[in-house]
């Protein structure tokens, strides 16, 4: 029996939230998932088990598993999962689970029909809408009125959404989702810009619909590819509900009310609407919110459009008169919040209810990933995932960025402050954990467990993990500036982006599975997310580029390149791992098989004319998805790559690195990913011969690369022997202590160790500024965590095994 731990965080109770968690097993313990069950109060819920992994005996390596929960009004809940809960009792026992709704999906002639039980839509292959009809049970929705999202290009041109086939992503009786590839076409005599269609250009884009069981809300997401070989020019991407017969406006108005900017980011300024009668009224939080709804009756349409970081700041009208808001630079500038965003920023969402019906419409992350806008009026809701005229989103050739709204149909006597409370939960779900010696036991990662903790050491990873920069826009979110790439002027004058390097998502998800706090969980989210559709080429011309990772550069990918130091894959299986989301999975192959191709250049042709840090890289890339996948075609390079390090030091009598013209030199960090890379192929396939060079190569970096005062010189030349802090000589040595037990290895470690673990994180707090299309925050970059994290918890480990103290 596991237990499922869901924290203290709403002041109202959630009956039956749909809710997920990762569980990780011991490879041979379970082999299927029918005999399972989750328990609340000693009843089964309703659960939808989804093996992300398996070992290559068949049995089970990590279980996404959805459910519904029941989770009371300011206290935590703990529910427990049941393994066997069917074994010689009731078969059907998921069947009978719960209180309420399943949801079901069946195929129809052109598409699909969902039914969460409380909402039901079709979705037609081949059609220019996002549903065809949508029945919440008051109103029949038809596809006409719903329009897009249409996009806008900096040429002016507009172009027609076609969808193309819809299949079935996820199905159970929690959650069904669907997707369907299509096309954004724009045809044009004189246009040249792609050929493909020809002569029209073609962007394409995907679509997913997520629904919950009984819930009367869908998630609409859209990811907008640049298909083409010019940059992209956003001007606009636009959805519209369309309520009646008359085109939906998303021109912006100003919304002046005399109210006292909230400068504490607080909630602290007050509103009184008791002398207002509108036609508009503002207020803030939701006291005042059960007065104005009696002076704006749905009957004549309410409008309403909301955002916050603390208390909600509402404008709403009567009479179908229009609101809207808008989330610009200067917006953010001045606005002040305390969250960490991944988490949480605040809300952003418009509604229009009249007597028959009412939708709200909620962008989720919009401040983090400005321009946004929202606007309700008489006509129905546009939602402006880039409003016209405002911010600047180009997006490079082979760039793809997803966005996500909520579509919450609702009665409409639905209370105000209701539709807030969905929205706000929409922001920040809750998110279930398990127990961090459940993922030890289970040993499906990297030993990150120690025994004896200490609280300088928890306290410095935790302030190194929280401390980077908080990177706003939408090409720019989960991603940082790297302050000393910029400084050494690698983007030719322009801030150079870090491109998740030293693969950032990957420590958070070893940190939370250490630790279960949940901001480690939402920042891998935060992170994946943008490195899929961001750092990695969707569409190229140069087959070396297809699949691939950015190098850290300027504007994501300008001037950019792709070599093997720079891809990683095991951050993006940790996020299929702790999302379901197979893209994530699919992102981490399409990297492994651009490395494949890289790795087949000349470049790669001569064992030692690249550094080690190339092939290492390749290697653990490589090893990681034959762990995931058991394909072979991994390990053949895998074994190629090993050979060439044995020719390598046979060469050179050790992993030097090529560096000017005439000299080859030790360089500590590379040499260690070498290490580190080559270990995780030996824990996999363990050889006597590979374990000797390994411990060659630590000897050596200590013989050579240690200084008398306790300190790792940075590189082997007089020019650059200047003190090192990289941390990754750590793992080194505690991989050598790993390989023979002998703690001679940890000693040479203790001054670079206590200098990283005292040392004085990067502040969150700070000046935001505006950098072209983002708005950057205080801190660091995320290398700074991704990069040390790994060394730091495995040597601490071992020095924790050995009483050691620094």
């Amino acid at each position: 029996m596991i237990e499922i731990y869901c924290e203290k965080l709403y002041k109202y109770s959630r009956i039956e939230e749909p809710v997920s968690v990762t569980i990780p097993f011991k490879k041979g313990a379970y082999t299927k998932t029918e005999d399972m069950a989750v328990l609340q109060n000693g009843s089964p819920v309703l659960i939808q088990p989804k093996v992300t992994a398996r070992y290559d005996d068949g049995s089970i390596r990590y279980l996404f598993l959805r459910f519904l929960a029941d989770l009371p009004a300011n206290k935590a809940a703990v529910l427990q999962f049941d393994v066997n809960a069917k074994a010689g009792t009731n078969s059907n026992i998921n069947k009978t689970a719960g209180k309420g709704m399943t949801a079901t999906v069946e195929k129809v002639a052109d598409g699909f029909r969902v039914d969460t039980g409380c909402l039901k839509y079709e979705v037609a292959n081949h059609s220019g809408s996002i549903f065809k009809e949508l029945d919440d049970g008051r109103k029949i929705y038809k596809a006409a009125d719903f329009e897009g999202p249409y996009l806008k290009d900096g040429n002016g041109d507009t172009y027609d959404m076609q969808i193309d086939t819809w299949r079935v992503v996820e199905a159970g009786p929690v959650c069904v989702i669907l997707s369907a590839e299509g096309s954004s076409l724009c045809s044009r005599a004189d246009d040249t810009v792609n050929s493909g269609t020809g002569g029209a250009k073609n962007i394409r884009f995907e679509l997913r619909l997520t629904a919950y069981a009984g819930k009367p809300w869908t998630e609409v997401s859209y990811r907008i590819i640049n298909t083409t070989d010019e940059p992209l020019a956003v001007k606009s991407l636009v959805f519209h509900y369309k309520a009646g017969t008359e085109a939906v406006s998303d021109a912006l108005i100003p919304m002046n009310f005399d109210a006292e900017t909230d400068s504490t980011g607080c909630g602290d300024t007050l509103t009184d609407n008791s002398a207002n009668e509108g036609p508009l009224f503002h207020t803030r939080g939701i006291l005042e919110l059960e007065a104005i709804e009696k002076k704006t009756p749905p009957e004549t349409v309410r409008t309403l459009v909301g955002s916050s970081n603390y208390k909600t700041d509402f404008f709403i009208g009567k009479d179908g008169e229009p609101v809207n808001k808008v989330i610009d630079a200067k917006y953010l500038l001045k606005e002040a919040n305390e969250h960490f965003a991944e988490v949480l920023y605040g809300t952003f969402m418009a509604d229009r209810t009249d007597e028959k019906d009412g939708l709200c419409i909620t962008v989720y992350q919009a401040q983090q990933n400005y321009p946004k806008a929202v606007r309700a009026d008489k006509n129905g809701i546009s939602v402006m995932l880039v409003p016209e005229g405002v911010g600047n989103v180009v997006m490079q050739p082979g760039m793809a960025r997803e966005q996500q709204f909520l579509m919450h149909f609702h009665a409409p006597e639905e209370p105000v402050w209701e539709l807030d409370n969905r929205s706000l939960i929409y922001q920040m779900p809750d998110r279930p954990c398990i127990a961090p010696r459940i993922f030890k036991e289970a040993g499906v990662m990297l030993d990150v467990f120690p025994e004896k903790l200490n609280n300088d050491v928890e306290i410095a990873l935790m302030g190194k993990a929280d401390a980077h920069a908080r990177c706003y826009g939408m090409l720019n979110w989960g991603d940082t500036w790297d302050s000393g790439y910029t400084m050494q002027g690698r983007g030719n004058g322009r801030v150079v982006w870090s491109n998740n390097e030293y693969d950032f998502p990957h420590s958070c998800a070893l940190q939370y599975a250490r630790t279960g706090v949940r901001r480690y969980l939402d920042y891998l989210l935060v992170t994946a997310k943008h490195w899929m559709d961001v750092d990695i080429c969707h569409y190229s011309k140069n087959p070396l580029r297809i699949g691939g990772q950015w190098e850290h550069t300027a504007g994501h990918c300008a001037n950019g390149v792709m070599v093997c130091s720079h891809e990683w894959v095991e951050g993006l299986l940790d996020y299929y791992h702790f999302s379901g989301d197979e893209r994530g999975l699919a992102s981490a192959i399409g990297i492994g098989e651009n490395v494949l191709r890289l790795l087949d250049t000349p470049m790669y042709a001569h064992a030692g004319e690249a550094n080690a840090r190339e092939t290492g890289w390749a290697l653990r890339t490589l090893t990681a998805l034959y762990i995931e996948t058991h394909d072979k075609k991994w390990v053949e390079k895998c074994d190629w790559i090993i050979h060439s390090f044995e020719v390598w030091e046979d060469e050179y009598g050790s992993w030097l690195a090529p560096y000017t013209d005439n000299t080859a030199i030790r360089v500590g960090f590379m040499i260690s990913v070498a290490v580190g890379s080559v270990m995780r192929y030996y824990r996999e396939f363990p050889q006597e011969d590979i374990k000797e060079m390994l411990i060659r190569a630590v000897d050596d970096l200590i013989e050579n690369c240690l200084m008398d005062n306790g300190l790792f010189y940075y590189k082997e030349l007089p020019s650059l022997a200047r003190l090192g802090n990289n941390t990754l000589l750590l793992e080194s040595l505690a991989i050598a202590y790993e390989l023979t037990g002998d703690k001679k290895y940890l000693a040479p470690g203790l001054e670079t160790f206590k200098r990283a673990i005292y040392e004085k994180p990067s502040t969150i707090n700070g000046q935001k500024r505006e950098e072209e299309d983002a708005i950057i925050g205080a801190g660091s970059s995320t290398k700074g965590f991704a990069q040390s994290f790994i060394p730091l918890i495995t040597y601490y480990k071992a020095l924790s095994e050995n009483d050691m103290t620094w």
